[in-house]
């Protein structure tokens, strides 16, 4: 089953979270739920960007990749990279 590697944006501070699942979409409807601690208290949130990936293990591989560079540069240049925009317009 393919796997993502997402990223979102807080739209009430700019600030991004990296993340990883199965349906990226209801997802981000969880964060903006308040399932997620760390994500809680600043949405709404918004899908900047999505890559596919074969298996959860490289998805997560991929998300942890983004964690650990804790670099806004880092984020803005995938959503750039991809087409999109860091502001997500």
């Amino acid at each position: 089953m393919p796997h993502f590697a997402y990223i979102i944006q807080s739209e009430s501070d700019g600030s991004f979270y990296a993340g990883s699942s199965h349906n990226p979409i209801l997802r981000c409807q969880r964060h903006n739920d308040g399932w997620t601690r760390s994500t809680k208290g600043k949405g709404p949130w918004k899908i900047v960007w999505v890559r596919q990936f074969p298996t959860k293990a490289e998805a997560l591989h991929f998300e942890r990749l983004i964690k650990k560079m804790k670099s806004r540069v880092f984020i803005e240049k995938l959503i750039r990279d991809s087409g999109g925009r860091p502001d997500g317009r």
